[in-house]
């Protein structure tokens, strides 16, 4: 079947404006506009009618072409007025109304590179398909496509912004059937390292265990089972300085609540969601952050990176020292501990998950390695470890043993419980 006879049986369904006629053979030629298309089309349609008519007379042209020639020469202005397209039902005259919603639901937020994207109504959707159907059309391209690169052009041109296919910053959803644009503003990923300075404070935000965040007498109607964390340490500031609705904490592991993250500092990237301000400075973010948190986290070498950052962090398994203060139920000689430290130096150990945290992991056995281990300070009431191991190893369980699902440990190569009572994170190696 030629273009032209295809166009007639597009013509025969009902009045198609010169978008949506141009669209149904933007595949089969490049340099020219679905408008510049669609009207040639329609013109060479107009042009037949016309010969034929000259040629045959009018009951000629109501055999071959109608009602194609009338639908041709009407949509051309040759013969009375446009009737509104059947298939995008004139949205393609609105494309002006688009671009200024747009540009309206954007406001003074921050960008630099956008995309436009559409949520087809089912009635267009139907439409298009049964055009399809009915004429046998190969070579379309779909109305939303079309719609995508009209209304971005119109909002480049009057924003001096690039489009950007890959990873906008700002995605338009022009809601056809609300008649609304919505937004998705790509995240603002900000890195560095973070240094917890007193116990008791966990990473992240978390829950009421029994209110599961709804707020009630036992967490005192905050919905929290901590009253702080280094996450909402961080995020005051962020939240401020980006114009931001909230952030997401994503650290390179994380460390117990009792525990203090010391030394260089554990890497960690904070996400701001929907930010309407991009440019910051990150140097005095840091000061911000760290003259909030009060001494109890201080932050460094923060910096603006990419999303790919966090798959780097939460799949590394990055070696960790350890200083830990340890018990032991009876008096252990000092030549009896140093050998049982340099017996677990360079060791393998088999770990059970946890006891103590068994109920959030699963319950798995872990190959680690322990890559040295030194005896730091040793007095009648406990002792000082250093640990260098593999990143994965639950260090506690080392020396207590874990009732026997962490082998071989401290305790067991000395016969004599021993327990952490306090830890300290000196280094995360990434």
């Amino acid at each position: 079947m030629t273009i032209l006879e295809t166009a007639k049986k597009i013509i025969d369904e009902g009045p198609i404006c010169d978008n949506c006629m141009g669209r149904q053979f933007a595949k089969l030629s490049t340099g020219l506009t679905n408008v510049e298309r669609g009207r040639a089309i329609k013109l060479a349609l107009a042009m037949e009618g016309d010969q034929i008519f000259k040629e045959k007379g009018e009951d000629s042209i109501l055999k071959e072409l109608a009602p194609s020639s009338v639908f041709a020469r009407k949509s051309l202005g040759i013969d009375g007025e446009d009737e509104k397209c059947w298939i995008c039902l004139g949205l393609y005259d609105d494309l002006n109304i688009w671009a200024e919603r747009a540009i309206e639901a954007i406001g003074d937020a921050e960008y630099s590179t956008f995309l436009v994207g559409t949520k087809v109504s089912g009635l267009l959707a139907e439409n298009e398909e049964i055009l399809w159907s009915e004429c046998g059309i190969m070579h379309a391209e779909q109305f939303k496509t079309e719609m995508n690169r009209e209304v971005g052009k119109l909002i480049a041109e009057r924003t001096v912004k690039d489009v950007d296919f890959e990873r906008p910053e700002v995605l338009f959803i022009l809601d056809i059937a609300n008649e609304k644009v919505e937004l998705q503003i790509r995240s603002l990923y900000i890195q560095g390292r973070y240094r917890k300075l007193i116990r008791g404070i966990p990473q992240t935000r978390w829950p009421c265990r029994i209110c599961g965040g709804k707020g009630c007498e036992r967490c005192s109607f905050t919905g929290k089972q901590y009253p702080e964390s280094v996450d909402e340490l961080v995020r005051e500031e962020i939240v401020k300085i980006c114009a931001a609705d909230d952030t997401t904490f994503h650290g390179a592991g994380r460390e117990d609540i009792d525990a203090l993250m010391l030394g260089t500092g554990r890497p960690f990237v904070v996400e701001a969601l929907n930010p309407s301000v991009r440019s910051i400075d990150v140097a005095e973010l840091e000061k911000r952050i760290n003259a909030f948190a009060g001494g109890k986290v201080e932050v460094e070498d923060m910096r603006i990176v990419g999303k790919e950052v966090i798959e780097t962090l939460k799949t590394s398994r990055a070696d960790k020292v350890y200083k830990l203060k340890v018990t032991f139920n009876e008096p252990v000689p000092r030549e009896k501990l140093i050998s049982a430290i340099n017996s677990l130096a360079g060791a393998e150990i088999s770990q059970r998950t946890p006891q103590r945290v068994s109920h959030r992991r699963a319950d798995l056995v872990r190959k680690r390695s322990v890559h040295d281990m030194q005896l730091l300070e040793l007095t009648d009431e406990y002792a000082i470890i250093q640990v260098r191991c593999e990143g994965g190893l639950y260090v506690k369980e080392i020396m207590s043993g874990d009732d026997g699902r962490t082998r071989p440990s401290l305790t067991g190569i000395l016969g004599t419980q021993a327990k952490v009572t306090e830890l300290d994170v000196i280094e995360v190696d990434i």
